[in-house]
């Protein structure tokens, strides 16, 4: 179960390190959880050493509104699998 909300979260991800209106540090940040969640660690682990760095750009001022929002999402989504 987890490992399919993982996925989801990756394409989410994925969607989102692709946009150029995206700042390049975020786009950083979001590949590189990106880069923790696909590891062999065990899923809560995975999920909240990617909400650790996405935490940290979710507040940079040059981001647009429409991709804090989908940080939101994410980090959301990977709070749901640290809380299982």
């Amino acid at each position: 179960m987890d490992e399919e909300k993982i996925k989801q979260i990756v394409k989410l991800m994925e969607m989102l390190m692709e946009d150029t209106s995206v700042p390049k540090n975020v786009r950083k940040a979001v590949s590189d959880a990106r880069a923790k969640l696909l590891t062999n660690d065990e899923p809560v682990v995975r999920a909240s050493s990617a909400v650790y760095l996405l935490n940290e750009v979710s507040e940079d001022i040059n981001m647009p509104m429409h991709a804090r929002t989908q940080i939101w999402t994410i980090v959301s989504a990977l709070e749901q699998i640290r809380s299982e």
